[in-house]
């Protein structure tokens, strides 16, 4: 193997890393991917299949957005956790994980105004920061496989919003007691924790509206409540500043990215487990058409932040090695990449096997034709072959 390619092993995706209680034998992370597999709200045996086959020794899982409420979904078949047999329900999943010496972390979710009154308890408005609906840019998709426009919300008024944050409080709860080793916030992609930090949806005059500190105040009493809960190092953020998905974009995404930095930074210790930033590459349009603005928005905030950054958003396994070893990242999620490939971190490690002298055993060369491709989501390649021994592989990897 070239020094080259030792030194990117050694400092890239396939280094360790201490993420907080939780050491990481990689930086290869299973990204959030709603999946529509749970049946009344509950997760089923395909969750125990989808998640354990993606789990690894030392691999950090986080997963699909799970509903704090009965009133929190906005897409068919999602699975909760508000319940005490959806808590039961979750326990093989994390065991499974558990088994493989995996990390998994639970992504606690509601999406706010992103939903249909079909999907609320007598059809009725679901909730958000604002009584302005999504624009019909965007699509909804029906219990029934068919696209529909997005309804129209009601505003939350001050008590509920102190119930939803009591929901976070309890899923957060409830996630622990179902053996996940924390939970992740979705404050990202215009929902509804997003519906009231972007000033392009937020138009609330009350304690919750206006200014950014306003505008931040219900995800830092969401933070509070599970912090104090269950120990903020077992608490993980995620925001999209720079995303429009479901026409959440701000006036200044910058400003608002290192207002959220700043307060973050100024949790007490033990602080936040992680920050998960999703980068403009996640956009429905592609990717960014003036990269060195964006390239200078995540410099500006990998700088500011003190803590874990995730970075996530179309990142290939060269881009994601590159993050790593420039500083512009601690840990790259993957979701695309990672739904195609359930063995990505063995396909990321054995794709630099071209250096392999030629004094090895004919096996490992194998190894060398046949798994040095990556599948992607469109299905253009394929998985590992079952005749290849992962232990030639782990042996490469020193573990």
């Amino acid at each position: 193997m070239s020094k080259n390619n030792l030194e990117e092993s050694s400092k890239g995706l396939l280094s360790n890393y201490q993420l907080g209680r939780f050491k990481l034998s990689h930086r290869i992370v299973l990204a959030p991917m709603t999946r529509c597999r749970a049946l009344d709200h509950l997760p089923q045996a395909a969750h125990i299949e989808f998640y354990s086959q993606r789990a690894t020794k030392g691999g950090f899982l986080i997963t699909e957005g799970v509903g704090i409420a009965d009133n929190a979904f906005g897409f068919p078949h999602c699975p909760g956790i508000y319940t005490e047999e959806q808590v039961e329900a979750w326990k093989p999943v994390s065991k499974a994980v558990h088994d493989k010496g995996g990390v998994i972390f639970c992504q606690l979710w509601h999406v706010g105004r992103a939903s249909h009154t079909c999907y609320q308890a007598d059809e009725m408005a679901p909730v958000s920061a604002t009584g302005r609906k999504i624009s019909d840019h965007w699509t909804i998709l029906m219990p029934d496989a068919s696209k529909a426009t997005f309804s129209w919300p009601r505003v939350l008024n001050a008590k509920e919003i102190e119930l939803i944050i009591e929901q976070f409080r309890r899923s957060a709860r409830n996630a622990i007691e179902a053996g996940f080793d924390g939970v992740e916030i979705h404050g990202a992609h215009g929902y509804l924790v997003d519906q009231f930090l972007k000033d392009s949806i937020n138009d609330r005059t009350d304690e919750y509206g206006g200014p950014v500190h306003n505008r931040c105040r219900f995800l830092f009493r969401i933070i509070a409540a599970i912090t104090e809960e269950i120990g903020g190092d077992r608490v993980g953020v995620r925001i999209s500043p720079l995303i429009n998905h479901l026409d959440a974009t701000d006036s200044d995404p910058l400003s608002l990215a290192l207002y959220i930095i700043q307060q973050l930074n100024n949790l007490p210790a033990p602080g936040l487990c992680y920050l998960h930033l999703t980068c403009p590459r996640f956009t429905a349009g592609g990717d960014v058409e003036d990269k060195e603005e964006y390239a200078n928005y995540h410099s500006c905030i990998r700088k500011a932040f003190r803590g874990t950054l995730i970075s996530s958003g179309g990142y290939s396994r060269d881009s994601g090695m590159a993050a790593i070893v420039n500083g512009e990242a601690d840990l790259v999620s993957y979701g695309r990449l990672f739904l195609s490939n359930p063995d990505l971190p063995l396909r990321f490690a054995t794709a630099g096997l071209h250096f392999i002298p030629t004094t090895l055993l004919w096996g490992i060369l194998i190894i060398h034709f046949s798994i040095n491709r990556i599948k992607t989501y469109n299905g253009s390649s394929s998985y590992l072959p079952k005749f290849i021994c992962p232990t030639v592989v782990r042996v490469w990897l020193g573990k």
